[in-house]
């Protein structure tokens, strides 16, 4: 299982960025993705994820209605669409992958199995 993420970079706030997650080694459609980012000093933070089963969607309040997972199975790609960023948004993000079936809750607070290098995004004017 292998997972890289891409994307980041420097944007104003209010800007937009698209991070890609790149999936290798495993068939997507029996997978949860998600997307975490930790900010310097700050602990890991679950940001959105998508499950394998039916595609629901789950996202942190930080982040509803900003942010919108998306996957292309056929691609092996799952984005990560984010809208009027913030500065409290700059951080590592990092896409991960999971096949045990938990909740989006579950895997906020304990992460998952499978875990790509992070890509640097900071929101600064």
């Amino acid at each position: 299982v292998q997972l890289q993420a891409s994307g980041g970079g420097l944007v104003q706030p209010g800007g937009s960025l698209r991070l890609s997650c790149a999936t290798s080694g495993f068939t997507l459609d029996y997978y949860t993705i998600g997307w975490f980012r930790q900010a310097p000093g700050k602990e890991r933070e679950g940001v959105s994820c998508i499950r394998s089963s039916d595609g629901s969607t789950y996202y942190a309040g930080s982040v509803k209605g900003r942010f919108t997972i998306s996957r292309d199975n056929a691609k092996n790609t799952v984005y990560l669409q984010m809208n009027n960023l913030k500065p409290e948004d700059t951080a590592v993000y990092y896409c991960a992958a999971d096949d045990r079936g938990y909740s989006a809750t579950y895997y906020f607070y304990y992460g998952m199995n499978y875990w790509g290098k992070g890509t640097l995004v900071t929101v600064s004017s």
